[in-house]
């Protein structure tokens, strides 16, 4: 079981019961041909493990088996791959994410990163690794969902977990759910100056925030990567963020028990940065070009500081001050909490 220990360097030396395994895709002729080829619209499942257990790290790498057909824009394939893992025998899944945001960058790009549950390692980002501790009572199911329409991919892989002797009370199930709103429903500038436009009006109810994750249950948030496009066109100050963060638990109404001052804030960052950054808990890994031009990508995880709710939570930030900006947004939020149906 998972016992009264974590994973620390002080943890090591305490002698566990668990047993450790692996699915992977080793070339089970003994040859080195040792990945999957996934054809558009096959689903392959990477591992069908029986518990109880925990699913403590994945890392998996793709390539390309031949060139994109003229229907395939050449960075989506990382967001027509969907990791999908299911619980026990629930109808639903837990996590259904696109590959390339599941693991901590959007807008289908990689590059090398650190955080403490994510990283992409070289060259260029192309090697994903998952930290987040997966327990399950008596099943997991880890597959790829291709939705990709005119080339194959080679999937490399390893599911690493351990398996107990018995279940254990008190553990959520891991959760990671997408969203996506281009463009975000924003409004016009019309006669408004720049500066009323960028940072003035109110918001006095949260409503027509973007909306990284709205659940029912018991459980806590533990993160998310939000990905932007800047879509406004102007050689004018052209700051894509500003919009306050606001976290509504239980239902609770305006104003929120965790209600934020910036966009830039709930990442952990400050002043409208415009460079790369990553540590264990927050970073840019995606900065936009110049004047915050094209696509950024932010991470922020609550490990030393989860976000608990007992009956549903409602996390929330608005797309520019007020709501008023209109671009491209994405997200993926990561928690834990019980198992739905």
């Amino acid at each position: 079981m998972y016992g009264d220990y974590g994973s620390s360097l002080r943890d090591l030396p305490r002698l566990r019961d668990s047993k450790r395994r692996r699915a992977s895709s080793w070339d089970r002729t003994g040859g080195n041909d040792d990945r999957l080829t996934i054809r558009p619209g096959e689903t392959a499942v990477l591992a069908d493990i029986e518990g109880p257990g925990s699913i403590n790290h994945i890392w998996c790498t793709v390539a390309r088996d031949s060139p994109w057909g003229p229907d395939e824009a050449d960075g989506d394939y990382l967001r027509k791959l969907i990791l999908r893992i299911t619980w026990e025998d629930s109808s639903q899944p837990s996590v259904l994410v696109p590959l390339g945001d599941f693991f901590g960058v959007g807008h289908g790009k990689t590059v090398n990163f650190v955080s403490a549950p994510l990283q992409m390692s070289p060259q260029d980002g192309k090697g994903f690794n998952c930290w987040f501790h997966m327990p399950f009572a008596s099943r997991a199911r880890v597959e790829i969902v291709s939705e990709l329409t005119s080339a194959p991919v080679f999937f490399y892989y390893y599911v690493d977990y351990e398996l107990f002797d018995g279940a254990q009370d008190g553990l959520g199930y891991f959760h990671a759910s997408y969203n996506r709103q281009n463009p975000t429903d924003g409004v016009e500038q019309g006669s408004e100056t720049l500066r009323q436009y960028q940072v003035e009006g109110t918001n006095l109810t949260g409503d027509g925030n973007y909306v990284v994750l709205d659940t029912e249950g018991k459980g806590h948030y533990v993160g998310c990567v939000v990905s932007i496009r800047n879509l406004r066109d102007s050689p004018e100050w052209n700051w894509y963020g500003e919009g306050d963060d606001m976290i509504f638990i239980d239902g609770e109404p305006f104003p929120p028990s965790l209600h934020g001052t910036g966009t830039e804030d709930y990442f952990n960052t400050a002043w409208c940065p415009s460079e790369a950054y990553s540590a264990p808990y927050h970073g840019i890994t995606l900065p936009g070009g110049p004047n915050w031009s094209g696509e950024i990508s932010l991470y922020r995880f609550h490990i030393e500081d989860p976000i608990t709710f007992f009956r549903s939570i409602r996390v929330t930030i608005e797309h520019g001050h007020a709501n008023k900006r209109s671009d491209d947004w994405s997200s993926v939020a990561y928690w834990y909490q019980t198992l739905k149906g």
